[in-house]
């Protein structure tokens, strides 16, 4: 009877919760009709799964069967997934996701805290990260309600792990020979995106970090929200990516304004007033949190406080995640950033595969690079992207302008900074339709060929616009940023970097359209050798003309530009150099021609300049010596 009871209960869990995501699909606009929720609708959706969910650390991947017979006396189990985490040993973990919030929460409630077991002084948090200890260590009447609750666990079948070793990412000799299988370089810049992106896992774990950070601070502020933004939420991001979270007290990230929706009561609360200076009071604050994150949370360690940067954050690294997290409190046009990148990668599906085969091009060759500094960023490269989509004769893409146009008064969003970040959520109302029938394959050449012949030295690229102004500063790279005009994007960018990539573009472009002229290889050759993006990727030497001078020092070695000869018993010995097509041949002949003439001219001049300092010199000392 009690079997059935629990069957059941669990039933109508597993109903009421079918009920919610059908609700869920059913609401909003015309696009979330479509299948492709919205932003707000996207983040809200994550927001309550994390809320159904726990993270719990066991011993090994079997511990599973055990550990959901264990939590199924909770509520039902919707879906579970592994992953490891890489310390000295190998760290396993499940995350399991329940059908109710409440499910998740009586889970929680239910657990003991280390201090209780061992007698030791932890800090008893309450947390959704937890483990699970041995049968052998509990009590004997535990024994003998586990024993029960297993004969009848043992009744109904095990739920499916939906992912194993859900974190890993693909080794690089694993994607070659994916990639290597595939039947074009259309497949291969599919398989890329699908393999390389962040995974369902990836997602759910990120917005786990946020629910924690939230719910520190819950019983002081109510309506605080913890926001996830940038590359985790837009669609953009790689596996293994950084979290970049945003802390609201009041929770209006998000939220248009709501003054005339309700009210305004006569009770008001007693509050604290902020400093005059509100970068520091964030500062402020921001140290406050910073402490609360490192000596209370579980899995926080290695906090660092960044206070005194534009954006004030604190970083820190979640060791059950295995994750990099910012945290801010007043980067709100980077959330808003992120969603608009969102939107244009559910307008198109090629969006987002060419924006990653274009990242992968620009890691194997070195234009990025994981540390700041004067490199070109992938924010930076999806910019490139998107303008590029925009300003086809066919675009692909909408201005930014025509969805600030189409703005209803809900879009309305302007941050405490005053920074105007209104524009229309919903795509319908811009009506924007794109006619390019161009394939993946087909865009990746021409944003080489494009980018080969752009002139980042007098235009600026404007993504509101989307078209090319005039630079307004001798920044090596002008890309105004969307949402704050008056900044730059690729500000950091010096000119050694930006003469790189124009470069490695035309570089690009050469190998790629070889591999379309060549793409006659049989099946059997394209699973012995590299071919398509495999060797955009790989850089072959043959097919690079690579000039030394923007690459190793800043001072220009006139002798890297030509090619050095061994004179040995009066004979010369050039290496040969196999050149695209004899323009190109005479394109560099032309330049060491005039070069060589530069160099005879300053020869001649310094000798000239020399003989005269010597003649002054000899002139002055017979003076002297008269």
């Amino acid at each position: 009877m009690n079997t059935l009871m629990r069957r059941a209960q669990q039933l109508q869990h597993w109903r009421t919760y079918c009920i919610k995501q059908c609700a869920v699909a059913a609401t909003g606009n015309e696009t979330a009709a479509k299948g492709k929720p919205s932003y707000e609708q996207f983040i809200d959706s994550r927001h309550q799964q994390a809320e159904r969910s726990i993270v719990v650390q066991v011993s090994s991947e079997k511990s599973y069967n055990e550990l959901y017979n264990y939590c199924s006396r909770f509520g039902h189990i919707v879906s579970a997934h592994h992953y490891t985490v890489q310390h000295e040993d190998e760290l396993h973990y499940l995350l399991l996701e329940y059908a109710n919030a409440s499910d998740a929460s009586a889970a929680i409630d239910s657990s003991a805290h280390s201090g209780e077991l061992s007698g030791s002084t932890s800090v008893p948090v309450r947390s959704s990260f937890l483990w699970f200890r041995a049968a052998a260590a509990a009590a004997a009447g535990g024994r003998r309600s586990q024993a029960k609750l297993s004969a009848a666990s043992a009744q109904h079948k095990t739920l499916p792990l939906t992912t194993v070793a859900g974190t890993q990412s693909w080794a690089p000799a694993q994607l070659q020979l994916l990639l290597r299988g595939a039947k074009s370089i259309e497949e291969q810049l599919q398989l890329l995106y699908e393999h390389t992106r962040l995974n369902d896992l990836g997602v759910r774990m990120r917005f786990l970090a946020a629910l924690q950070v939230q719910r520190a601070i819950a019983g002081m502020f109510p309506g605080a929200r913890a926001q996830p933004f940038g590359s985790s939420v837009n669609g953009f991001g790689k596996m293994g990516c950084d979290l970049d979270l945003i802390l609201r007290f009041d929770g209006g990230a998000t939220a248009a304004a709501t003054g005339n929706e309700r009210e305004l009561s006569r009770l008001v609360y007693h509050t604290k007033e902020n400093l005059s200076n509100g970068r520091s009071q964030t500062q402020r604050q921001m140290e406050c949190i910073g402490d609360l994150l490192h000596l209370f949370l579980p899995g926080v360690c290695h906090v660092r406080r960044i206070l005194q940067a534009r954006v004030p954050i604190i970083k820190y690294h979640h060791e059950h995640l295995d994750l990099e997290v910012d945290l801010s409190m007043s980067n709100l046009t980077g959330f808003y950033m992120s969603e608009l990148l969102y939107m244009f990668g559910e307008l198109d599906p090629r969006v987002r595969p060419l924006t990653f085969s274009i990242r992968r091009w620009a890691q194997s060759c070195g234009l990025t690079n994981p540390s700041p500094g004067r490199w070109i960023s992938n924010f930076s490269l999806s910019c490139l992207v998107i303008y590029f989509l925009q300003q086809l004769r066919q675009p692909i893409l909408p201005a930014i302008s025509a969805l600030v146009k189409a703005a209803a008064a809900t879009d309305i969003r302007v941050t405490e900074d005053g920074i105007n970040c209104t524009f229309a959520r919903d795509m319908e109302r811009v009506a924007f339709g794109s006619r390019n029938t161009s394939s993946l394959s087909e865009l990746l050449l021409q944003f080489f060929e494009f980018y080969s012949q752009f002139d980042f030295h007098n235009r600026a690229i404007s993504l509101n616009e989307a078209r090319a102004l005039s630079k307004p500063d001798h920044s090596a790279m002008y890309i105004v940023n969307p949402l704050e005009p008056l900044l730059n994007v690729s500000k950091n960018v010096s000119l050694e970097e930006c003469e790189r990539l124009r470069i490695e573009v035309r570089n690009a472009a050469w190998i790629l359209e070889s591999e379309v002229e060549n793409s006659t290889l049989t099946e059997q050759e394209r699973h012995e050798q590299s071919w398509g993006l495999l060797n955009l990727f790989k850089h072959p030497e043959k097919a690079v003309i690579r000039p030394n001078m923007f690459f190793k020092p800043r001072m220009v070695e006139v002798s890297d530009l030509f090619e050095k000869a061994q004179h040995s018993n009066g004979a010369s010995s050039t290496p040969s150099i196999n050149y695209k097509n004899s323009a190109m041949r005479q394109q560099v002949q032309s330049i060491k021609a005039a070069a060589r003439s530069e160099l005879k001219q300053l020869r001649e001049s310094s000798t000239a300049t020399a003989t005269s300092t010597s003649t002054s010199t000899s002139t002055a000392k017979s003076k002297r010596s008269r």
